[in-house]
């Protein structure tokens, strides 16, 4: 995996809370810095991600929408809870 590359998470079709959790236990794994790029359908996930990187202290860096897919890319907080 080269730095430019983001990890990929895939929670098309799951719905709340599910796509928060997933993306959370992963987050976990990850070092600090690494950024996690997550697909998903469930449209309460727009205002999910948003406050639970808030809450976390993970960083959002971009929140888009391509037909029916969110995608949310974060970057791993730098310190480990």
């Amino acid at each position: 995996m080269t730095e430019n590359q983001d990890l990929l998470l895939d929670v098309t079709g799951l719905t709340c809370p599910l796509p928060v959790l997933r993306a959370q236990k992963r987050l976990r794994e990850l070092s600090p810095g690494v950024i996690l790029k997550v697909l998903a359908t469930d449209p309460i996930a727009a205002i999910d991600f948003p406050h639970f990187c808030h809450e976390s202290g993970h960083e959002l860096l971009e929140s888009a929408k391509e037909d029916q897919i969110l995608i949310f890319r974060i970057k791993c907080r730098s310190e480990k809870v």
